[in-house]
């Protein structure tokens, strides 16, 4: 967690020794800090916290794409002259374990065009997802625990 405050520490330095303080400077001076801490790994440390940065980019960079992708998708299907889709609830079981990875796996189900949460069950290893096409629900199960919770997964542990 320190080195995190660090790293936030050193994007700001950047951004005052560049003179500029927008979103996309700093950005770019927390990767510089980033890069200059895991040169640095060793004697500081903690090596875990680059990988699970690189990890937590890995999951970010995930979600994008997927946004992308499903974004695309439904607005094939809603522009098709056919609606060929067939909307449905389906159970998924859960791996994720804490409140913040079932909290996390949800909202980015729901962030996605076309699928939405609806509920966790009360012992937490079943999440219920509404899919605007839920014809390949076995897909969509392993679309999900393959990508979105396979990565969660790794950035927590």
């Amino acid at each position: 967690m320190m080195l995190v405050l660090v790293n936030i520490l050193l994007a700001f330095a950047w951004g005052a020794v560049s003179g500029s303080f927008s979103l996309l400077n700093l950005i770019f001076g927390f990767l510089l800090g980033l890069f200059a801490l895991s040169l640095i790994r060793e004697q500081v440390g903690t090596p875990g916290y680059y990988n699970r940065t690189r990890r937590i980019l890995s999951l970010v960079l995930l979600f994008l794409k997927e946004l992308a992708l499903s974004a695309w998708r439904v607005a094939v299907l809603v522009a098709s002259p056919k609606m060929t889709a067939k909307p449905g609830i389906f159970a998924l079981p859960l791996d994720v374990e804490s409140d913040i990875e079932i909290t996390m796996l949800a909202n980015m189900i729901t962030l996605t065009p076309g699928t939405l949460s609806i509920d966790v069950s009360d012992d937490r290893k079943t999440l219920y997802v509404h899919a605007i096409d839920a014809s390949d629900a076995d897909g969509a199960r392993r679309d999900i625990k393959d990508g979105f919770e396979r990565k969660i997964r790794e950035a927590f542990h």
